[in-house]
């Protein structure tokens, strides 16, 4: 997902963290764009995979805790006050047609201006001084939670926030027009930023072997855009440690197996703010070739722990 064959999913990221350790607090939210009705996408097919309910909310949860657990990060425990957030979000984009993070109280459907706002009206409250939140959005003429959720791990910086491996909980809302024009929110939380990966380590995608990977991204339907002079792009390829965690990039290459290396761009957070210190990614400049293997490696660090790894995925 998203594909020239699939739909066009609008969708924007936010991800915060709080460190009382740091004096203080980072994040971002991204702007607000217009809805764009699409043409129903292929629905995503995978070994395994859970067992689809037909509930937008509930299948685009469980979709995501499918992937998060390829990776080998923890799932999400599902939390309903955090249900309650994402799904009256979903409502008030619904009734004002517009895709955003930040609520304007004139509005109607109006639960919280912020994601945090909104969290504590739903009856979610942090108890710790060291936790992070995160939200991720979509918009596509479809119903399908998976390929919701799909969209979203295909978009990277929203892969950032959905592959947070200390995110511990979440919730999930969807709200459907006429014409299914359909409003999907993830959002996740972690009170007490005390699980995650083991020091120095990071996790991949695509993981390690495996198959059926996209080939192609189009960058222009996320926002912010990572590739801004290019729509159709090959799929994202991605690292990401603890939110806590800082990786440093000495390399990161992709190549065709038995060919050269790949052209790509790269995200990381000393040259793009949208980026977090914990992850790292590289998108090629042209769209991936079906049906071939693919050589990844990254070089570089974790926290000042020396990493080098070597992966591989085939596409579709």
């Amino acid at each position: 997902m998203p594909q020239s064959s699939h739909a066009r999913v609008i969708a924007i990221a936010l991800l915060a963290l709080l460190l009382s350790s740091c004096g203080g607090g980072s994040g971002g939210s991204a702007p607000a764009v217009a809805p764009v009705v699409a043409p129903v996408p292929v629905t995503v097919v995978e070994p395994n995979a859970p067992r689809v309910t037909n509930n937008t909310a509930t299948d685009g949860f469980n979709w995501i805790n499918f992937r998060r657990a390829q990776i080998g990060i923890q799932a999400l425990a599902r939390n309903a006050f955090v249900d309650s957030a994402a799904q009256g979000h979903s409502e008030y984009q619904k009734v004002n047609n517009t895709i955003t993070h930040t609520q304007i109280a004139t509005k109607p459907g109006f639960t919280g201006a912020t994601l945090s706002d909104r969290l504590a009206a739903a009856g979610f409250t942090f108890k710790s001084s060291a936790y992070a939140f995160g939200e991720v959005i979509s918009g596509t003429a479809d119903t399908s939670g998976v390929n919701a959720a799909e969209d979203l791990i295909t978009a990277i910086y929203h892969r950032f926030v959905l592959f947070e491996p200390m995110f511990k909980e979440a919730g999930a809302g969807a709200a459907t027009i006429l014409g299914n024009y359909t409003y999907f929110t993830a959002d996740l939380v972690s009170d007490n930023l005390d699980t995650g990966l083991a020091k120095g380590q990071l996790v991949t995608y695509p993981f390690d072997a495996q198959i059926n990977v996209p080939t192609s991204f189009n960058s222009d339907n996320e926002s912010p855009d990572p590739v801004a002079n290019k729509n159709t792009v090959g799929f994202p390829v991605s690292v990401h440690a603890n939110v806590t965690s800082t990786v440093r990039l000495q390399s990161f290459t992709l190549t065709p197996r038995a060919a050269t290396a790949l052209p790509t761009v790269v995200l990381v957070n000393a040259t793009d703010p949208h980026t977090p210190a914990s992850a790292a990614a590289i998108i090629p400049l042209d769209v991936l070739a079906a049906a071939t293997t693919y050589d990844v490696r990254f070089i570089g660090s974790v926290d000042g722990m020396a990493v080098d790894r070597a992966w591989h995925f085939t596409t579709r």
